[in-house]
């Protein structure tokens, strides 16, 4: 290897021009240099989601109809009595390369990302899945791949109603009473960056319902890190555990040392 990062090779083949090669103290300079640009990234990504939280809604006059495990379903039943809805559709279906064995790889990549959906049921939130898979399929496929999401199978043109007939994409729905809305549209490559909790949550009308969240006034909102729960330990309208509310008080005192910030 050369001082100047290059790889050498001896097959003929042309050689990887990596970056510098530097001492730790200057690595260290360096990343401090870049994570003043990360910071930035975050926090437009934070006024983003803000922003989403105040798109304007569209309400959805046409019903619906859903196969599930139990039967026909509505599109309010796919809320599973949550405030938020979000709805990815996935191509597993005749047609659909992989068919009948394997769902769409990019479909699949994207269900492989899906957190733990105990943290987003949590906040009131609520992901399914829909394709044109039979339920039989649908089951066989997700006890194949070991995948939980709720997931669906379409009958009626829901898919064409809400752009994804015939690409990918996210939906996000929230219901006010017997009334549902649709509040945001995510797909392309908007679709690569979903998959943890907080992604899904940043894509909703309610957001991370956190209080240093920029939220329309009167939106739900409580302590960061205090909600957190062991994923197979929440409890509807639980309090805070104190011990947790002491080693989370912790944690962001040390966050806002390191970072000088008032924020999480």
């Amino acid at each position: 290897m050369s001082k100047t990062g290059e790889f050498d090779r001896e097959d003929g083949v042309a050689v990887m021009r990596t970056p510098p090669i530097v001492s730790s103290e200057e690595w260290e300079a360096a990343r401090e240099r870049l994570l003043v640009k990360e910071k930035a990234h975050t926090r437009a990504g934070d006024a983003l989601a803000a922003e989403r939280r105040r798109m304007p809604w569209t309400e959805v006059e046409k019903t619906y109809r859903f196969d599930g495990p139990q039967g026909a379903m509505s599109l309010a039943d796919l809320f599973e009595g949550r405030r938020q809805l979000i709805v990815y559709r996935a191509f597993f279906e005749p047609g659909v390369l992989g068919w009948p064995d394997n769902a769409c790889r990019g479909c699949s990549l994207v269900a492989d990302q899906v957190a733990h959906l105990a943290h987003l049921n949590a906040r009131d939130t609520t992901l399914a899945y829909v394709s044109r898979a039979p339920q039989a399929d649908i089951a066989r496929l997700k006890a194949q791949k070991g995948w939980t999401m709720p997931w669906y199978t379409l009958t009626d043109g829901f898919d064409a109603d809400f752009g994804v007939d015939l690409w990918h994409g996210h939906n996000v729905f929230i219901r006010v009473g017997e009334r549902i809305f649709r509040t945001y549209f995510i797909n392309v490559r908007g679709d690569e960056a979903l998959g943890t909790t907080w992604q899904f949550l940043d894509a909703t009308p309610l957001g991370r319902q956190e209080t240093w969240e920029d939220s329309p006034e009167g939106y739900p909102q409580s302590p960061p890190y205090k909600w957190w729960n062991w994923h197979d330990l929440y409890v509807p309208e639980a309090t805070t555990d104190p011990e947790w509310a002491a080693v989370s008080d912790a944690g962001v005192a040390s966050f806002r040392a390191l970072e000088g910030s008032a924020k999480p």
